[in-house]
């Protein structure tokens, strides 16, 4: 089965990509909420896919949580955040991102973007 660490800062949110997750056939093998625990995470599991929200809680943001896990691994990695700016963005891009989706999230694109990149 495959593994994905689910990094999000609202608990709604959380809990609802985990049901949508496991409905697909994926386990969540961590939820977190900031990026020390999500780097932490990736070294100590090494998941097949990190879910990253961008707006995390503490100082550190998903994108540089992602910049510190690119120092260690390739993990592929899907950005889910409600900030669509061009400075977000570019940022995100350095990091070389497998999906960059924006909250609100349409569950089909959602599933279809997380098949396309554990898939293949």
């Amino acid at each position: 089965m495959k593994n994905i660490i689910l990094v999000e800062d609202d608990f709604i949110i959380s809990l609802l990509l985990e049901k949508q997750i496991q409905r697909m056939g994926y386990a969540v093998s961590a939820k977190v909420d900031n990026g020390p625990e999500a780097i932490d995470k990736v070294k100590k599991q090494h998941p097949d896919l990190v879910l990253m929200d961008i707006k995390l809680v503490g100082d550190m943001d998903g994108v540089d949580a992602m910049k510190a896990i690119r120092e260690f691994s390739k993990i592929p990695v899907i950005y889910l955040t409600g900030n669509a700016d061009d400075n977000t963005k570019q940022r995100a891009n350095e990091t070389d991102p497998d999906g960059y989706l924006i909250k609100p999230v349409d569950m089909e694109v959602l599933k279809r973007t997380i098949r396309n990149v554990l898939e293949n």
